[in-house]
């Protein structure tokens, strides 16, 4: 089976699709539409993208996406900079056999995505160099100011209802991992200029960058989502449910909180585990409730284990009220069972059932009831590895 992500996220996750450019792709993806009940698909990567909005007659879905012709545009940084350098600024390009009149001057795949393949030469035999490994780079001005993304939506009638920016502070693989928005006419500007020349629908976005006198100059566009669109989600601009609404001839109300916000993005991990159990048993004191709040980490795993029917009882010895104590962090109605434990008896001893685990911030007490009754046992650190939200 291929190692990939998207199976520990996602409950009915297919990763035996062919790829986009194999022989069958749009049969096997008609396969899956056909078993899923799927109405929309919603194509995320820009060969995706270019693909299916030419065989959208195909599916047996809707494409959400802009026109072909669009797309086809937009998948070609040397067809974008020639449909848009009338209404923008675009990079200025030097030709193959053009001595460029400074440097560094930056080289890019006219075809791609992410910064794969870009490099940046100091000199004419670098740039000579580069050519020679890919001839199809694109030679072009470095732009030295900042980068930003602006994320826009369109409507059925070409309107264009949103476009919101925001600066790319901290860049890795292509994705802008550290970003906020940031407010200016500039950017609404070319967001319209895009629009009005090429025909968008539903959600798209551009990238722009500054010169080194601090004019805006446009890097791409792409009729897609962007990596960190979820800045603007969170704003209250969901950019996927307006689209979908939007095919289905719904008139949308865009509106989004006007409070300051910046997202980081890190590594975060999932996990795959040969584990079955019917109940839990948990601590309540440095496991549930730390610092005199609750865990939320743990307050997840409780709710995950409801919802799974999976039983809990709670295993304490809480110096005080025990209820007391569980009604005012109002947790007391999770729990099938409720025991107070004397310090004189091992927890392992309040343990009936064989399928079960055992979550407690104590080593000793794990270790006790791990020999005694040979379950699994997790400290209150380990429970991301049992929660699958």
């Amino acid at each position: 089976m291929p190692s990939n992500h998207g199976k520990y996220v996602y409950e009915r996750y297919v990763d035996d699709l062919p790829y986009v450019d194999q022989p069958g792709f749009c049969e096997a993806l008609n396969r899956v539409i056909d078993e899923q009940g799927v109405a929309f698909v919603f194509p995320a990567h820009d060969s995706v993208v270019l693909t299916l909005a030419l065989r959208a007659g195909e599916l047996h879905a809707r494409y959400a996406g802009s026109p072909a012709a669009t797309c086809q545009v937009c998948r070609s940084k040397r067809a974008t900079y020639r449909a848009l350098g009338g209404c923008v600024r675009v990079p200025r390009l030097f030709g193959p056999d053009e001595v460029p009149p400074y440097y560094p001057v930056f080289l890019k795949p006219d075809v791609g995505q992410g910064s794969k393949g870009t490099h940046i030469a100091h000199s004419r035999e670098e740039v000579d160099c580069f050519l020679r490994q890919d001839p199809t780079l694109l030679v072009m001005e470095q732009l030295p100011g900042r980068e930003y993304t602006v994320d826009c939506f369109t409507d059925r009638f070409g309107a264009l209802r949103f476009a919101g920016a925001r600066e790319r502070v901290r860049i890795v693989n292509g994705i802008s991992v550290d970003t906020a928005p940031v407010n200016g006419e500039e950017y609404q500007k070319m967001a319209e200029a895009l629009n009005a020349t090429l025909r968008f629908r539903g959600v798209w976005f551009f990238q722009a960058k500054r010169d080194a006198g601090g004019e805006l100059v446009l890097l791409e566009a792409a009729p897609r989502v962007s990596g960190s669109m979820a800045l603007y989600r969170n704003l209250g601009v969901n950019f996927e449910a307006l689209a979908l609404f939007d095919l289905m001839g719904k008139d949308v109300d865009v509106r989004w909180n006007q409070y300051s916000i910046r997202m980081d993005r890190a590594l975060g991990s999932r996990f795959s585990l040969d584990l079955r159990y019917e109940d839990v048993y948990i601590d309540l004191d440095d496991t549930i409730i730390r610092d005199g709040r609750v865990n939320p980490l743990v307050a997840a795993f409780l709710y995950q284990c409801r919802n799974r029917g999976i039983r809990l009882h709670l295993l304490s010895r809480h110096a005080g009220d025990l209820h007391q104590t569980l009604n005012r962090f109002a947790i007391e109605q999770l729990f099938d069972t409720i025991v107070q434990v004397p310090d004189s008896s091992c927890k392992s001893e309040f343990i009936v059932t064989r399928a079960a685990i055992f979550i407690d911030d104590s080593f000793a007490e794990r270790r006790r009831v791990q020999e005694r009754l040979g379950i699994p046992t997790f400290a209150a650190d380990a429970l991301e590895s049992l929660i699958s939200l």
